[in-house]
């Protein structure tokens, strides 16, 4: 199965920051074991867009990180909403409850969820540690959904 990791971050792209973010993202995915594609994109809507689109043509999940938060340059719900065939509000508010129980700067998140095509979008937020935070918070429903995107038998708790 694939994933792909999109880091959205100006200071990646020009060299002048490390992708601590995407590299744990991508060793989180793996070691589910997802096979990982990744993608370094700056702050730039459209390129943000144009990534998602092709990301999600191949890839089952397509993780974002960096530009959730409320700075000018922070535009990936924005690139990433209209891409949304039907949105997954319930993973992004989960990811942001979570969060808010750590750190008030959770607040500030506007990350969104939601398919695009076969693949389920999730932005998360530019720290190391929100990606990892959110990770643990998609990470049990993970494999149902992309079972459940691809249209897999899968089984559902009886109560």
């Amino acid at each position: 199965m694939t994933a792909a990791v999109l880091t959205v971050s100006d200071g990646v792209v020009h060299g002048t920051r490390e992708d601590l973010s995407g590299d744990l993202l991508a060793t989180l995915l793996e070691s589910d074991g997802y096979e990982v594609e990744r993608r370094v994109v700056p702050d730039e809507r459209e390129e943000i867009s144009a990534a998602i689109r092709e990301l999600a043509g191949s890839a089952a999940v397509v993780l974002t990180t960096g530009g959730t938060g409320v700075a000018p340059r922070d535009v990936t719900p924005e690139a990433t909403r209209p891409l949304l065939e039907r949105e997954a509000p319930g993973i992004a508010e989960a990811i942001r409850a979570d969060s808010i129980a750590r750190t008030p700067h959770a607040l500030l998140s506007r990350g969104v969820a939601g398919i695009v095509g076969r693949a389920l979008v999730v932005n998360l937020p530019g720290s190391p540690g929100g990606c990892r935070d959110g990770y643990a918070v998609l990470r049990p429903a993970l494999a149902h959904a992309v079972g459940l995107l691809a249209e897999a038998e899968t089984t559902h708790r009886q109560t």
